[in-house]
């Protein structure tokens, strides 16, 4: 085994791809201590979630209120006014939404149909993501989306949007669930 001591390694001139090592056999480990310096990260980053339970129209479509930041990486994520995710830089990003709805009452109230809907820049980004329990209604209603969406790094923002509707209503309104109700996503490494 033998030791190349340097500061730098560089590409020759005209050459843009610098190789380190063999695709076949080829393990590149850092030493304990030693840091990677100018890599890419999967930041921006955020996630978000209801702090509290929000009470929502029945049969309304409503932007949901994320307002507890489990984590922000570059503040961008706006969780007290506009619940929007306003990354300012630009690239692919894995976003994910998921939502729990409940209608509160005595039987026979219940949640009979969800939706949860991302939207880009006001809007729609994917098709709705819905359940019907017709004509069974349900207490609780769970419902989660992915996708993956290209933003600009300076104007593009995320929102996120659901709707309960909710059978006989007699006694209670209808609420997103807090803890199971949240917002996120992440820079794609590209």
């Amino acid at each position: 085994m033998s030791k190349l001591e340097t500061n730098t390694i560089d590409t020759i001139s005209g050459s843009t791809t610098l190789t380190i090592g063999d695709s076949n056999t080829s393990t590149i480990a850092l030493k304990s201590g030693a840091t990677l310096t100018n890599f890419p990260k999967n930041t921006p980053a955020f996630e978000a979630r209801l702090s509290g339970n929000q009470s929502v129209n029945h049969a309304t479509f409503t932007k949901v209120q994320c307002n507890d930041e489990i984590y922000d990486t570059d503040n961008a994520y706006d969780n007290s006014t506009n619940y929007r995710f306003n990354p300012q830089v630009a690239g692919k990003y894995f976003c994910y939404f998921g939502a729990r709805g409940f209608a509160g009452g005595s039987d026979p109230d219940g949640v009979r149909f969800m939706i949860i809907a991302p939207y880009k820049n006001g809007s729609l980004i994917r098709d709705y993501n819905g359940f019907d329990s017709d004509p069974n209604e349900m207490r609780h209603m769970e419902l989660t989306v992915n996708a993956v969406v290209e933003l600009n790094g300076s104007s593009d923002y995320l929102e996120f949007f659901g709707y309960v509707y909710a059978e006989n209503l007699s006694s209670s309104g209808v609420v997103l669930n807090s803890n199971q109700t949240y917002f996120g996503a992440y820079k794609i490494i590209e």
